[in-house]
């Protein structure tokens, strides 16, 4: 019997069900979720469901106590769950997966983005990402990076979701490769049938507040404006929108996007914002476990100083000693 298998040609000694698939592949059916032409195939399903000549099917991962905090007592929520850090990270771009498990470990944060990606068929043995990051520990964000249209983004979630059964998502559906900017028309079109599919989502966007607002109104759980360009390191390009944007809608705001050095996290925070997420920053620094310290640090840094309010800006000096009873 010959399948369609994640795009390629394969032949299989049939009639086979998909867990029969699974198992003559060396593939463990807990760690995947499965698709044929086009349709989720639930995992309680796989024994019952039988192939046929010329199927399409695609198989897909993830890749890439004490007292009480200060965090604990100023949490970040989302969807009605509580996070002590207000650091999100990505899992790409590490050299490998220890790596990527020390820098997170080191960066204190308790979500973490994952790719959604066709499983290698020609070596399934090969490890994953849940092999070094536990799902048990940390909160998978899957998310729709390298999407570019809302059909390819919204389908990837789905795929997602039955992998690992998590609701809470991120999306992204990009305008070019050059850029690497929203695509807002696609965005708000796949939001509104994710939101409506039973999704809680938190989503990536340009810095506009009026999409901004779209985005939130349609029920998004969380507003993710760009600081700037993805793995940029250009910083926060246009704080007062992203201000204003915090200031429009009543969810969650949190700078995705361009965060190249510790400072940039904390002028993030001290805008405001209710968290960050960063990869490249981390990934791509000299020592990333070194960096992901940093990044904890200045998040933490930057939502005290913003909890405490700032010294008006003056145009002119104001000495801090006293003036008077100055010796003559």
């Amino acid at each position: 019997m010959k399948l369609i298998l994640n795009g390629e040609p394969r032949h299989l000694v049939g009639p086979a069900s998909v867990a029969e698939l699974l198992r003559q592949m060396g593939i463990d059916r807990a760690k995947v979720a499965v698709e044929c032409n086009l349709e989720i195939v639930p995992k309680s399903a796989y024994d019952a469901t039988l192939l046929a000549e010329g199927d399409k099917v695609e198989i897909v991962a993830f890749i890439g106590g004490g007292c009480q905090s200060e965090a604990e007592e100023d949490p970040l929520v989302i969807a009605g769950r509580r996070f002590s850090s207000r650091l999100l990270v990505g899992t790409g771009k590490y050299k490998d997966f220890e790596e990527t498990a020390r820098a997170i470990e080191a960066s204190g944060a308790e979500i973490v983005t994952v790719a959604v990606r066709r499983v290698n068929l020609t070596d399934p043995s090969q490890p994953m990402l849940v092999d070094y990051v536990s799902p048990q520990k940390y909160t998978f964000l899957p998310n729709t990076a390298g999407c570019y249209t809302a059909e390819e983004a919204v389908r990837t979630l789905r795929l997602a979701r039955e992998a690992g059964g998590w609701s809470l998502v991120k999306l992204e559906v990009l305008g070019d490769q050059t850029t690497l900017y929203p695509n807002m028309p696609e965005t708000l079109r796949a939001a509104e049938v994710l939101v409506k599919d039973g999704f809680e989502v938190m989503v990536y966007c340009s810095d506009d507040p009026i999409q901004a607002r779209m985005l939130a109104d349609l029920g998004c759980v969380a507003i993710m404006p760009l600081g700037s360009l993805i793995g940029s390191g250009l910083g926060i390009l246009n704080p007062t929108t992203i201000q204003i944007i915090k200031d429009s809608v009543s969810v969650p705001v949190l700078v995705d996007a361009g965060v190249g050095a510790a400072s940039d996290a904390a002028i993030a925070m001290e805008l405001g914002c209710d968290g960050v997420l960063l990869n490249t920053a981390i990934a791509h620094a000299r020592d990333p476990i070194l960096m992901a310290r940093a990044m904890k640090q200045a998040i933490a840094a930057g939502r005290l100083s913003f909890r405490a309010g700032r010294m008006p800006r003056k145009s002119y000096a104001e000495p801090s000693s006293p003036t008077h009873g100055l010796i003559g």
